[in-house]
């Protein structure tokens, strides 16, 4: 497939005269077809023909323009248009649609980021404040307040908040305490997760009425594949919207939606509207997107990887492209070739329907801190039954178990032991998460939560039997 250059500036920059040569030749519908039109377009322009009209003055002076002048001169014209293929979609290719679409063209080149397969159309939906608006939703009396959905106790933790309490700068994963003395107003509610586990399935099966290919991250948030699309809509933006309507009509909730060629830009788009909103970030946009993003915005980027990257002089998307594969791949293992490649706009990722969870855990904050190693066992127990309980209904078993630990200071520390074949029995499991803690004791401080997981998920038909261990 021919690619345009990548500095050149997307079509929405287009104004005047420009702007209605390329509706008249279909231009503006061709980037459209692909879904990265922004609503600056005329909505009517879709329904127009893409064959080049050689009717209209400004057609008739665009085409004129275009024999008459020179090399350069003619790449002034080509240098809006998007990046697509002319021939891809079926366009006529007279003199005048050849200059329009095939002036200065050049092949993608993967290392400066461009991809020869057709872009993808993907779609990132995010409920807005999901468990807050749904308490919000079913009491009128909390609705414009601000909430907390979690424990008000004083040791406690905030699940969600709504969108009045982070004016105030409360957070998900805040301490109750430390979130009542940010917004002395805030009202606690305690979740009722078995009320947004039937919403969310609700809000899946109107994803499913648009594509079978629809990944879930949590209950509030899935990417969606729209490339080919159940009901032929043309444009992915179109798409988001419908859905969005649909999930506010039949639930009272809002939604948010990103739309882009690739995951990661599409869940970055979700937030640049948010709440209430969508937005496009199309092929032409996405590294300038990105150059300017502090890195601690990169999803998958934590604080320390951010703190890393930033002793090492990066701090944005551009800072972070100018890097070398190799200087990537140095400093941050197998995560060094993903950093790379979206600092540059470019997210191989499938979507992946139905895929397995990479891990299962569960973890309990005590009413008061820890210190002896048998009543920390004793608290161990609930909790590998929980996650055992969880394997043995999906049919799932996993290879690595992992303890974290958090304590009196609120500092975490998790420690994971592996072995070769999964995990056949919830004794294995307790043997294998005991063991952990027993060889950490004595832990330097009381301790505050406890939590268990087990990753290096598989499918159970698949386990191996698991041999005797030894600690």
């Amino acid at each position: 497939m021919l690619m345009t250059k990548q500095r050149r500036p997307a079509i929405r920059t287009l104004r005047g005269w420009a702007t209605s040569v390329l509706q008249e030749t279909g231009a503006i519908r061709e980037c459209e077809e692909h879904g990265w039109m922004q609503d600056r377009a005329d909505p009517h322009a879709r329904d127009r023909c893409l064959r080049y009209r050689s009717s209209g003055s400004a057609c008739r002076r665009f085409a004129r323009r275009s024999h008459r002048c020179d090399h350069r001169a003619l790449g002034f014209g080509r240098r809006y248009l998007p990046r697509v293929s002319a021939q891809g979609l079926g366009l006529s290719c007279d003199s005048r649609t050849t200059n329009v679409y095939n002036l200065r063209m050049v092949r993608s080149d993967s290392e400066q980021g461009d991809s020869n397969a057709p872009h993808r159309k993907i779609i990132h939906i995010d409920m807005d404040a999901f468990y807050a608006s749904v308490e919000q939703r079913d009491n009128p009396d909390l609705r414009g307040k601000p909430v907390a959905v979690g424990g008000s106790a004083e040791r406690g933790g905030v699940a969600a908040a709504s969108y009045e309490a982070r004016k105030f700068g409360v957070r998900s994963a805040m301490p109750s305490v430390t979130a009542k003395r940010q917004c002395p107003d805030l009202i606690f509610v305690r979740p009722r997760f078995e009320v947004y586990k039937a919403i969310s399935r609700q809000i899946r099966e109107i994803f499913a009425e648009h594509t079978p290919i629809i990944e879930p991250l949590s209950l509030d948030e899935a990417y969606l594949d729209v490339t080919e699309n159940l009901q032929g809509i043309p444009l992915a933006r179109d798409i988001a919207l419908r859905i969005r309507e649909k999930i506010k009509a039949e639930t009272g909730l809002n939604a948010s939606a990103g739309i882009s060629y690739n995951k990661f830009l599409a869940k970055l788009a979700s937030d640049h509207r948010k709440p209430n909103g969508q937005f496009v970030i199309s092929p032409e946009m996405g590294p300038a997107f990105v150059e300017t993003l502090p890195v601690g915005k990169f999803h998958g980027i934590g604080p320390a990887t951010r703190a890393k990257m930033n002793a090492l002089g990066i701090f944005t998307g551009l800072d972070m492209r100018n890097q070398t594969l190799q200087f990537m791949n140095a400093n941050f293992g197998k995560s060094g070739a993903y950093y790379y490649w979206i600092s540059r706009g470019v997210d191989e990722r499938p979507v992946r329907a139905n895929r397995i969870r990479k891990s299962v855990g569960a973890e309990n904050t005590f009413s008061s801190d820890l210190t002896e190693t048998e009543a920390m066992m004793a608290e161990l127990e609930p909790l590998i039954d929980k996650v055992w309980r969880h394997c043995e209904s999906v049919g799932t078993r996993g290879r690595t178990v992992t303890l974290k630990v958090k304590f009196s200071d609120f500092e975490i520390i998790t420690r994971s032991r592996s072995v070769s074949s999964a995990v056949a029995n919830r004794d294995g499991l307790a043997e294998l998460a005991i063991g952990l803690l027993q060889d950490n004791m004595p832990f330097p401080r009381p301790v505050r939560l406890l939590g268990v997981s087990l990753s290096s998920l598989q499918v159970g038909n698949d386990a191996e039997p698991q041999l005797d261990l030894e600690l």
